[in-house]
């Protein structure tokens, strides 16, 4: 006899829907789940001093980190702790997201018990109750796309980019803004996520494209157009990894070291990591001016 424990296991991840953004509970609890959700949205205005680049945690999450197929925080909330290759240990939530702010927000992890991670993990908490833990929902991460028909091509991709893409993220990928708010996030380049960041990966960059680009058009691309745009957009120059050690072979070597990644690759004769803004951003401009 079949437990229903197994049997579920065999079956497709289980689905869940986070709670609606109207039944937030109006009380010192739901306060708190508020500034989580307002830092999400809001990461350079209200985590400035931990933040190096304008991106929000809304531009790789997004619908407020509610969308299936785009990271959600209510798949990631019940799969933590966890061991990470990426750091070869197991990872606590607030681990986790130092991570986010250290490497896709350009920036410096700001402390354990710091409040700006306890607002991010109340609203991830919040956004995940009533789900099971310890079990992967269906739409958890990023989309898998199969590997490509034909192997991920820059020129291929730059024609999707320049069909697709550049209106909304401009035609050098350095997003959009309108005054001083940015609409559009910038894809590579000094304001940009790091080369330590996950969606430097040619696979998370594709199935987030697939599942979620052109915004409000999901799925519209192919995949094969979704790996090429994913390679044309990652075989840019980006702030450097700040695990960087001696050279770019050796930080290859050490943390880039598969077909993911781009870094330390020549293409279009150019090393990727070899010209990189330095790490930090907003942060390393803003100590580097004098006092007064």
């Amino acid at each position: 006899m079949t437990t229903p424990w197994i049997a579920q296991a065999a079956d497709a991840p289980p689905a869940f829907s986070p709670p609606s953004a109207a039944s937030l509970p109006d009380t010192e609890f739901g306060k708190i789940v508020r500034q989580g959700e307002q830092i999400f949205l809001h990461t350079p205005k209200l985590a400035a001093k931990f933040t190096g680049n304008d991106l929000n945690c809304a531009s790789c999450h997004l619908d407020a980190g509610r969308r299936a197929d785009s990271a959600p925080m209510w798949a990631a909330y019940v799969l933590y702790p966890a061991y990470r290759a990426k750091n070869e240990h197991v990872n606590t939530l607030a681990e986790r997201l130092q991570g986010c702010f250290r490497f896709s927000m350009n920036g410096k992890a700001p402390p354990a018990d710091d409040p700006t991670l306890t607002a991010l993990q109340t609203y991830m908490f919040w956004l995940a109750s009533k789900a099971p833990t310890g079990v992967v929902l269906a739409g958890q991460g990023y989309l898998k796309l199969p590997a490509p028909a034909q192997k991920a091509d820059y020129v291929r991709g730059s024609e999707v980019y320049a069909q697709y893409c550049a209106v909304c993220h401009g035609a050098d990928g350095g997003g959009q803004k309108n005054g001083k708010h940015w609409v559009f996030p910038a894809l590579w380049g000094a304001d940009s996520f790091n080369w330590g960041a996950g969606m430097h990966q040619i696979g998370n960059a594709a199935g987030f494209i697939k599942a979620n680009m052109p915004l409000g058009q999901g799925g519209m691309l192919s995949n094969q157009e979704a790996w090429d745009v994913a390679y044309f957009m990652n075989a840019h120059e980006r702030p450097q990894d700040p695990r960087y050690t001696e050279s770019v072979a050796a930080t290859r070597a050490k943390y880039h070291d598969s077909d993911d990644s781009l870094y330390g690759i020549e293409v279009n004769g150019h090393v990727l990591g070899s010209d990189s803004p330095p790490p930090g951003g907003k942060l390393i401009q803003a100590a580097a001016k004098p006092a007064g």
